[in-house]
């Protein structure tokens, strides 16, 4: 179990950045070896569905971390509890990678539904290890990192 408080609205953001870095390059070489596997490699293909990725779903993380702020109040955070809030955040991505592949593939196709089912088995594992580190870091650091008191 891991200690938990309430995260502040920049701790929010930084974590969402964190995590769409690490989520967006993920994508991007899942986009990239699906359509390499299927004979259509294109990295430009990659790049795009990473972009549109990481605009649409930093701002979705963000939502997600404050309705999870509600939802864990008591102070402790199991590792049931953040299983349930990975799979919460799984269901909302991959439906939101599903989309978002078959609109810049102009196609919602088994291309756009295999890139979200294999992002539905890397990105699960990522998560879930992103989440655990996170609850590892002091409340209050970063923003006194960012921050410092004078």
């Amino acid at each position: 179990m891991s200690t938990y408080k309430k995260e502040s609205h920049l701790r929010s953001i930084l974590k969402g950045i964190s995590w769409r870095i690490l989520a967006t390059t993920d994508t991007i070489l899942i986009v990239l070896a699906v359509t390499c596997l299927l004979g259509n490699c294109s990295i430009d293909t990659a790049i795009k569905i990473g972009v549109a990725e990481f605009a649409i779903k930093l701002v979705i993380y963000y939502f997600h971390e404050r309705i999870w702020q509600n939802v864990l109040k008591k102070g402790k955070v199991t590792s049931r509890e953040t299983l349930y809030k990975t799979i919460s955040w799984r269901i909302i991505a991959t439906t939101m990678t599903f989309i978002i592949s078959g609109a810049i593939l102009n196609s919602f196709d088994e291309i756009a539904l295999f890139i979200a089912l294999t992002e539905l088995f890397t990105k699960f594992i990522l998560y879930y290890f992103h989440e655990k580190l996170w609850l590892k870091l002091p409340l209050g650091r970063i923003r006194n990192f960012f921050f410092p008191k004078k």
